[in-house]
């Protein structure tokens, strides 16, 4: 069984790279099949209905399997190594559908024409996905996505909880990983209006997603994580925060 449930794992991450790569293919209109203006516009109702049920269908799959307490009732049925690569597998069947379903809707909104502009947003654009890997290694990139809890089922050894862990990007914001996401989705010479509607549900979705996160994260690290949040920002990085607070817990510490 363990050598299923790696190879299960296995491919569930494949998947996920897969999905990942043409993500941003997808929202910055390189040379893919589909990308999210590629191909004809049709009725405006239609193509926002479908698009809003696609990204909802996403968001719901990725936001109820993420909880603590759906995950203690899922892991009744399925084994605790291979749950987070059957969330992965989900999650990244959810998007490769948006992606395929995604209606481009016309209408700009801006156009960037001059040369330094274009390539300035393209820029902003590659260091928001760059962000985005980059942060997910600074924690457990392999935990993260299911390699650890399956190389450790074929190893047989027990799993043990990653420790919750302030390195690099996360000394700076909370949630880096979202502030890529948030880079990535905006930046761009041409935004249409199918890219806005892209732009602004995914917004409203990471600031939900973090809400609900830093409650199970309080939940599980209690006075750590309080601590974290009070000293450093949620997504915008602001110089000299962690020491100014640092500063005033040693004034009320003299009083």
């Amino acid at each position: 069984m363990g050598t299923l449930a790696f190879l299960y794992g296995a491919a569930a991450y494949a998947l996920f790279l897969a999905v990942f790569l043409y993500a941003i293919a997808f929202v910055g209109n390189l040379p893919v099949p589909k990308t999210i203006d590629s191909g004809p516009a049709g009725a405006l109702a239609p193509s926002l209905a479908i698009n809003i049920l696609l990204l909802g269908l996403f968001a719901v799959q990725h936001s109820v399997m993420a909880r603590p307490g759906f995950k203690r009732w899922w892991t009744r049925f399925v084994p605790h190594s291979v749950e987070r690569s059957t969330y992965v597998l989900l999650a990244s069947l959810a998007l490769a559908l948006l992606f395929w379903q995604w209606r481009p809707i016309a209408g700009v909104i801006w156009s960037i024409e001059h040369p330094v502009g274009v390539v300035t947003a393209y820029a902003l654009f590659g260091l928001g996905w760059t962000i985005v890997l980059l942060a997910t290694f600074m924690i457990n990139h392999f935990d993260l996505f299911g390699l650890r809890q399956v190389y450790l089922r074929v190893r047989g050894m027990q799993y043990t909880q990653v420790p919750f862990r302030t390195v690099a990007f996360y000394k700076l914001v909370r949630h880096p990983i979202m502030l890529g996401f948030l880079i990535a989705f905006w930046a761009t010479p041409h935004m249409t209006l199918g890219h806005l509607l892209f732009s602004v549900t995914t917004t409203a979705y990471i600031f939900i997603g973090i809400f609900f996160e830093e409650r199970d994260l309080a939940a599980a690290h209690g006075r750590t994580f309080e601590q974290y949040r009070r000293e450093v920002p949620m997504i915008l990085p602001v110089p000299g925060r962690r020491s100014q607070e640092e500063g005033g817990k040693r004034t009320v510490g003299a009083r």
